[in-house]
């Protein structure tokens, strides 16, 4: 499986989502790939934001090789998954794949709260402390992501 996790700026949420999945999917022995993007190209190329890496690592999650790159409409082929973090990268998604097929996208915390067209806070705006709630909740989508494929 292919996974795609989408943010904005790719520096905040989804580096964080593809960490924490990353050493998941490492842990349960699965043949999966995971990435992520941002639908802005605010940083591109840059390293995730440094509370972002820095909550990761307090987590055993080294995300600081990770590298910002902006959501291309042809993901939407590459990948099985593509999950936005927020109702907002949805939309942006959306916008940037035009015509295609949009059926492998959806909310990422559909996964762990169906039905509920939540979002997963942006820390960007906030304090540092606001990094480790974003963290627990991305933790626990990703565990749920992996029990629903893991057997697919």
């Amino acid at each position: 499986m292919r996974i795609l996790m989408v943010c904005l700026g790719n520096i905040c949420r989804s580096p964080i989502a593809e960490g924490v999945m990353k050493q998941k999917i490492g842990h349960h022995g699965l043949d999966w790939e995971v990435d992520s993007a941002g639908t802005e190209s605010y940083h591109i190329g840059e390293a995730p934001h440094r509370f972002s890496q820095k909550v990761c690592l307090a987590n055993g999650i080294d995300i600081s090789a990770q590298r910002a790159m902006k959501f291309r409409a042809e993901h939407l082929q590459q990948y099985d998954k593509v999950y936005a973090m927020a109702a907002d990268v949805y939309e942006e998604i959306k916008s940037i794949a035009g015509e295609k097929d949009m059926s492998n996208v959806s909310l990422f915390l559909e996964e762990l709260e169906p039905g509920s067209n939540a979002s997963v806070p942006d820390p960007w705006y906030g304090t540092e402390e606001g990094y480790l709630p974003v963290y627990e909740l991305i933790e626990r989508t990703c565990n749920v992501i992996i029990e629903k494929y893991k057997n697919s």
